[in-house]
């Protein structure tokens, strides 16, 4: 008999790989659900149950999800996982293939602090699983109640929580137990409609990295759009100008035509104040287009590959973003998430570059 696999381990990477292939939420949470329970049993009731064909009778756990922790057991690779990795995407080309090994980090993921639907911890150990050494965690702010933003005195709690889920990463590290990782701490702020940010300047200047988008009235007149993005990007406080038209191509919401604005303005500007201009990665933006990314090449801008990912296995949609930069003709030095994490956080603090 073959030496047992490690169930958990196993659920988890299906749901992983089922978020990524952006799979219904209901599937990747019957995975997800069975790993947790799994992981709550003793070694001898798990293999006790197993032995007992009773694994089914726990709730949580299904019947597909019992097959996969039986297979584990027994030492052989889950059906389930083994179909799913037979199916993956086709083989990156190699100028993306470069870009997305270059990255060392994503600046934009959501937990289920706001609209994700994964704890921080979680979140963190996919990224660290994917070889990222960093994950920058940016929850919405307050005025977006539909996500439910963070106000000020919750993300406060929320440092707490990250700086405590860092101690322990650190002590794995420094024990050999664990490759070096660090969440970053950080926000989607919403660009208000005058252009300021929707948190307290003063909590702003706490955080690592500061991502901003507009997600209210994006249909606004290019003459009225534009001064608004202008505005934000010249706040000190901001670093990454996120998913910059706000459209939608594809998926459950439907379809968003681009919001309007002074493109060159916009990016000349991003340039001018060093805020990176955020390519995402997310398969319903797929944000800027990508003549619209040419354009903040030509301009001299720099990027961040992001997921924007509000899910583990959506922490792997980088590619998508390595292929349009690199159709686009985005260098790899200009991307601030290849830099390491001691470069990003210099760039993110020195506002003495900016006029």
């Amino acid at each position: 008999m073959s030496e047992a696999r490690d169930p958990v381990a196993d659920l988890r990477q299906i749901a992983f790989l089922l978020e990524r292939a952006a799979e219904p939420t209901y599937r990747v949470r019957a995975f997800r659900t069975a790993a947790a329970v799994v992981d709550g049993l003793s070694a001898d009731e798990l293999a006790e149950r197993t032995a007992a064909g009773t694994l089914s009778k726990l709730k949580g756990i299904g019947d597909v999800t019992a097959r996969c922790v039986e297979e584990s057991l027994r030492g052989e690779k889950p059906v389930y996982l083994r179909r799913l990795l037979a199916t993956e995407d086709e083989p990156l080309d190699e100028a993306t293939a470069a870009l997305r090994a270059a990255l060392r980090g994503d600046c934009h993921a959501h937990s289920d602090w706001s609209d994700g639907g994964s704890p921080i911890e979680e979140m963190a150990l996919a990224a660290r699983t994917i070889g990222h050494e960093y994950l920058v965690l940016t929850d919405h702010s307050p005025r977006l109640t539909v996500a439910n933003g963070l106000s000020a005195e919750r993300l406060e709690k929320q440092l707490d929580v990250v700086a405590e889920l860092n101690e322990r990463f650190a002590a794995e590290a420094a024990a050999g137990d664990a490759s070096p990782f660090r969440v970053l701490t950080g926000i989607e702020v919403d660009i208000l409609e005058d252009g300021t940010l929707d948190q307290k300047p003063s909590l702003l200047a706490r955080l690592d990295v500061v991502v901003g988008s507009v997600h209210s009235k994006l249909r606004m007149p290019s003459a009225e759009m534009t001064p608004r993005m202008v505005a934000a990007v010249s706040n000190p406080n901001l670093d990454v100008l996120g998913h910059c038209t706000g459209r939608l191509v594809t998926g459950g919401r439907g379809t968003r035509p681009e919001s309007e604005f002074d493109a060159e303005l916009v990016f000349a500007a991003c340039a001018q104040f060093g805020v990176a201009v955020e390519i995402n990665s997310r398969p319903e933006r797929l944000d800027p287009p990508k003549r619209l990314l040419r354009l903040a090449v030509e301009a001299g801008c720099v990027f961040s590959i992001d997921t924007d990912a509000h899910a583990p296995g959506q922490l792997d949609w980088q590619r998508n973003g390595c292929e349009r930069a690199a159709r686009c003709g985005v260098d790899v030095g200009t991307i601030v998430n290849t830099w390491g994490r001691d470069d990003l956080l210099a760039w993110a603090a020195d506002h003495a570059h900016r006029p």
